[in-house]
């Protein structure tokens, strides 16, 4: 019942920060941390609790992984569709990334959001837990449910508190992730018919699906519906260009979950449904899915340098980042899959705190043009080393979770396709150009710049405060610990990954 109570605390606290708001338009907020911190402590001090030895593989049928906990209920029995739920350390992981990054957005949004602010707290909420269902549902219908759920809210808070194009930029995002939504819901339903043929009922749990015997043809098409929805939404090359749009025109919060959690939903799909269920198919597209990540990891590296825009820059960052997710899991051997997660949870600190220091220029400079930005080191210096150290994390500088990530995804593709590493480790040049570049530009540089500044008040120059700082501090120790004890990362999904591997059985390197 822990799962089940975890969405529907995130559930009931969107609808009492949207009713609160009718009595202060301070209280949402506080409604919003306090039930944030309350599902985290809650979420957090019961599953940590469940050690690796307790891990059970009892209570799932035909279980591809080890799970800590699964739950049950029929709901539409005549189609074979259930409240199906399950958690293993993959799950867990992202879960626990879920909400710390739900507490930074909902803080990066302090002071800025003045319009409705119950409503935007309530979709902020709700959007959360759409994402927190996606990585617990294991009936695929109910997955396709949370996966639409998720997104209804990130629209409205595009469309409703974002910048100047922001009508554009929420058309743009639903289009995309909901176009690729439906092909994954026609494959998905498709899938279902193929086993009820073979077994006689219709059943969408994910347990069941994997024995379905699928015409290699088939398999073909119905993982290609499932792979262009997730390569959306991670986004891979060539289907980002949704992204920069989104980001640029979301409020700070939006785009802290955008990129934190929201991107990491494409990566878990790819790795939960899209290889296992059609291993043979995916092994046949692993070269074009290893040489869209490659391409992504350079391509998006050389556009972020050229961006004069902060958040723009970021944004394709985040496409190059996620381009070496993309190469870790479709190397598909240990070593590069569990640099895959390892990146998702870096990129999710780092990225975060990238956008939440644009979002905090913004609100106070209101641009975002780094040309007019220069300076500003001298004038927030607090702002300034903490941007600097999460340059330095995007970069992969060593000691750092991203550096983790970024050398364990290497050195698994070097086992797969070593032409291909050597690309890819092109992105890591790149990553420290256009990174040291932002900081020159926005932060260091006096050079005909600083128009922002001439034309601000001084009021305008507040340096970060307590609230702030101690965000950043959080996204800090995370990537730090993430770099100098990966362990407990890699621990709790080395059974998860050898399970799917396991399932799944093809590799280059086997």
């Amino acid at each position: 019942m822990l799962m089940l109570a975890l969405l529907l605390q995130l559930l009931t606290g969107g609808a009492l920060a949207w009713a609160s708001g009718r009595l202060h338009p301070n209280l949402p907020r506080w409604v919003s941390l306090s039930a944030l911190f309350f599902a985290l402590g809650f979420f957090g001090g019961t599953a940590l609790g469940l050690h690796p030895e307790s891990f059970t593989q009892t209570t799932v049928p035909d279980n591809p992984g080890t799970w800590l906990m699964h739950w049950h209920l029929p709901w539409i029995p005549r189609f074979g569709i259930a409240l199906e739920l399950a958690l293993d350390g993959l799950s867990l992981i992202l879960i626990l990334l879920t909400l710390i990054l739900g507490i930074i957005a909902v803080i990066s949004s302090w002071n800025e959001i003045d319009r409705r602010p119950g409503f935007f707290q309530a979709n902020l909420l709700w959007s959360l837990t759409g994402v927190v269902g996606v990585f617990l549902a294991v009936d695929l219908f109910l997955f396709f449910l949370f996966w639409e759920v998720m997104l209804v809210p990130m629209y409205l808070l595009i469309a409703i508190w974002g910048h100047e194009q922001r009508g554009y930029a929420a058309m743009k995002f639903f289009i995309f992730t909901q176009f690729s939504g439906l092909l994954m819901l026609l494959a998905i339903l498709a899938l279902a018919q193929l086993h009820k043929e073979q077994a006689g009922a219709y059943d969408f749990s994910y347990f069941a699906l994997l024995n379905t015997v699928l015409d290699p043809r088939a398999a073909w098409w119905l993982m290609l519906g499932f792979f262009i929805a997730f390569a959306v939404k991670l986004p891979g090359f060539p289907f980002h260009t949704w992204l920069p749009d989104a980001h640029t025109q979301a409020p700070t919060a939006g785009s802290v979950l955008l990129a934190g959690i929201l991107l990491k939903t494409g990566a878990y799909g790819l790795l939960r449904f899209a290889i296992p269920l059609f291993p043979d198919a995916a092994r046949e597209f692993a070269p074009i899915a290893l040489g869209l990540g490659a391409a992504g990891v350079l391509y998006g590296a050389v556009l972020a340098f050229g961006q004069s825009d902060f958040k723009r820059l970021v944004a394709y960052s985040s496409v190059s980042h996620m381009g070496f997710v993309l190469l870790g899991l479709y190397a598909w051997n240990l070593i590069a899959v569990q640099g895959a997660v390892m990146q998702m949870v870096a990129h999710g600190l780092s990225t975060a705190a990238l956008f939440m220091t644009a979002g905090a220029i913004q609100h106070r400079l209101h641009t975002r043009d780094m040309g007019r930005l220069s300076g500003l080191w001298q004038r927030m210096p607090r702002m300034g080393a903490c941007a600097l150290f999460f340059a330095m994390a995007s970069l992969g500088l060593p000691g750092l979770g991203n550096f983790i990530g970024e050398f364990l995804v290497l050195i698994g593709l070097f086992q797969t396709a070593p032409w291909l590493t050597a690309v890819a480790a092109l992105g890591l040049v790149a990553a420290a150009v256009y990174a040291l570049a932002m900081m020159q530009r926005a932060f260091f540089s006096t050079d005909g710049g600083g128009a922002a500044g001439q034309s601000s008040p001084q009021s305008a120059w507040q340096d970060y405060g307590a609230r702030e700082l101690a965000a950043m501090a959080l996204m800090m120790a995370g990537l730090i610990w993430l770099g100098v004890y990966p362990q407990w990362v890699l621990s709790l999904t080395e059974p998860v990954a050898a399970g799917l591997l396991n399932a799944a059985e093809w590799g280059f390197g086997r």
